[in-house]
């Protein structure tokens, strides 16, 4: 089973994920794909999600894409999970603080409010250092315009590491790795 995470003010619809729902539909998993709109709350977040791993009856693996790898990294620390990184918010509660207040969802128009509150909950998620860094693969664009991909490299070291010149925060390669990732969620 794969649980996508899509990022801040993101959504299912989002081209990332879809491609990987349409993906793993083409090779006849569409079954092992799992990705809904999280809540804009972090700790709602990971409550739902942990809702989601508990009723898998396969083990999951995460990929989560900017804020959506900032949660696979605590989820697949705290569980013992596989986690694909895409251009993640390695220090989300920072990356994000500017983003306190009114935002609205890129995709369903969705008004919310994210708080200094928000921010705490992030701080706790925090994972200092990976324990087991072979379970992660880290892939970045140096031209992510939003997040630093230098703070990933440094954080996610010791993990598998793709770092690709150019792109931007969408990761522009995504669809070139669509099977590289499928495999290494899946694989035993």
């Amino acid at each position: 089973m794969i649980v996508y995470l899509h990022g801040f003010c993101s959504s299912p619809r989002s081209e990332k994920a879809t491609l990987l729902g349409r993906r793993m539909a083409e090779r006849a998993l569409a079954d092992r794909f799992w990705c809904e709109q999280l809540p804009p709350g972090p700790r709602q977040a990971i409550e739902f999600v942990e809702g989601v791993l508990a009723k898998c009856r396969t083990r999951p693996a995460l990929v989560g894409s900017s804020l959506g790898g900032y949660y696979a990294t605590h989820l697949a620390e705290k569980h013992d999970l596989r986690a694909v990184l895409i251009n993640p918010a390695a220090f989300a509660y920072r990356s994000l603080a500017p983003a306190v207040g009114r935002q609205r969802n890129l995709y369903t128009g969705e008004p919310f409010e994210f708080t200094e509150r928000h921010l705490a909950e992030l701080a706790r998620l925090e994972v200092p250092r990976l324990s087991h860094p072979e379970r992660f693969w880290l892939l970045v664009e140096t031209g992510d315009e939003v997040l630093d991909y230098r703070e990933a490299v440094e954080k996610y070291s010791g993990a598998r590491q793709t770092v690709i010149e150019g792109g931007d925060h969408s990761f522009r390669h995504f669809a070139d790795y669509l099977d590289a990732i499928i495999d290494f969620s899946l694989a035993p």
